[in-house]
């Protein structure tokens, strides 16, 4: 038998729309309402400024560990926007920009990394799964949200993400294989930052790209500037084009680059370069955004000032509200088993006990979920278009 190059009908592709001067490549631009632009650059701006914020608040004791997004903004938001409000996004905790967007309350991130239960419940009427920490289990839910899709009928689609360590674990592969093998309605992004922590991308594969991983799934995989807010939307609307029509899954390599530390546990200083981090900061995608939307004259001086001050006035309102949450310690031993065992019953009466000999106890309340903000497509522009 001879030997032959084999054909694969797969493919992969490499896409960027706006420099990282913020110039766009006019054949490629999507058409977006002007109202939804200058909507997107303020939900860039609000997951900016309240990451920020929360850094500030973990370093006053005032948060838990957190892990920041700064600089991935562009990767989340791009994809989501894409998505209708019936169709599903599943998570991981660097997603805060499409979160917003999505109709999440600012509170409600504060109440995540906060520690409060509240953190991870759903606004109503939102097709989202909450925040989930474990790598690349995100993929697994995704594929089950699409496979339930297919299964009912329903022209929907799901859109979830991990990042490139993720794709080191085996819910990842055993996700793209269920997706390719049952032609689900699905969209992976992988938020391709560089460094699974440590350590970095080279360690986690010999592959030129992580998009290519998709070929062996039997599907297409693409790899678009994660920091280029157009290029992802374009890229994630023609995923979900194909889905819905029932072409199956893609997989999305979009990279990008985390500005911060992992999380606040984390020293960055210890595994890579000053000039590394300076050479990303000049491809911020907030910037390169901002840039755009001035050539275009959708953005000036009166107009940032009206933003600037919706979104500090919307985090501070959050914070104010989240600070004003307290919670009793004594419900962690709540909901662990159906019937307390004798040792959990033993230690929650001991905490009770320190609790209500400790002059400096706190009043114990829930912390009462926030109301929903409604999804930015629903909510009317100040601008015209």
């Amino acid at each position: 038998m001879p030997r032959e190059t084999l054909k694969i009908a797969q493919r992969v592709e490499s896409l960027s729309v706006l420099t990282p001067e913020g110039q766009v490549d006019r054949d490629l631009e999507p058409r977006i309402p002007d109202a939804d632009l200058r909507r997107l650059y303020q939900m860039m701006l609000a997951a900016r400024r309240l990451d920020e914020r929360c850094l500030q608040l973990h370093s006053q004791g005032r948060l838990g560990t957190y892990a920041p997004g700064a600089g991935q903004e562009a990767a989340s938001l791009g994809a989501v926007y894409a998505l209708t409000p019936e169709d599903w996004l599943v998570p991981t905790f660097r997603e805060l920009a499409a979160m917003l967007w999505r109709g999440w309350p600012m509170q409600t991130w504060l109440l995540f990394f906060g520690g409060f239960e509240a953190g991870n419940q759903t606004p109503q009427g939102v097709n989202d799964l909450p925040i989930c920490v474990p790598i690349a289990s995100q993929c697994q839910y995704g594929m089950g949200l699409a496979w339930g899709c297919k299964l009912r009928g329903q022209a929907r689609v799901c859109v979830t993400f991990c990042g490139d360590g993720g794709t080191s674990e085996g819910d990842f592969h055993e996700a793209l294989n269920f997706a390719g093998v049952y032609q689900l309605p699905l969209i992976v992004v992988v938020q391709n930052n560089g460094w699974a922590i440590s350590c970095p991308r080279s360690r986690q594969t010999a592959s030129a790209t992580l998009a290519q991983k998709a070929i062996a799934y039997g599907f297409d995989g693409l790899q678009v500037d994660g920091n280029d807010l157009l290029g992802v939307i374009v890229a994630v609307r023609e995923a979900v084009a194909k889905a819905r029509g029932g072409g199956g899954p893609t997989l999305i390599e979009a990279l990008t680059y985390r500005l911060g530390m992992h999380t606040t546990a984390d020293d960055p200083r210890k595994y890579r370069t000053d000039e590394e981090v300076q050479a990303w900061q000049r491809r911020d995608p907030l910037t390169r955004f901002r840039t755009y939307l001035q050539g275009k004259r959708l953005l000036d001086a009166t107009i940032e000032k009206v933003i600037d001050e919706e979104v500090d006035a919307e985090l501070a309102a959050a914070v104010r509200d989240y600070e004003q949450c307290r919670a009793d310690p004594v419900a962690f031993f709540q909901h662990m088993y159906a019937e307390p065992t004798p040792e959990l019953q033993r230690q929650m009466a001991e905490l009770r006990a320190h609790l209500e000999g400790s002059p400096a106890a706190p009043q114990a309340e829930s912390a009462a979920a926030p109301q929903p903000r409604p999804p930015a497509e629903q909510r009317d522009s100040r601008w015209p278009s």
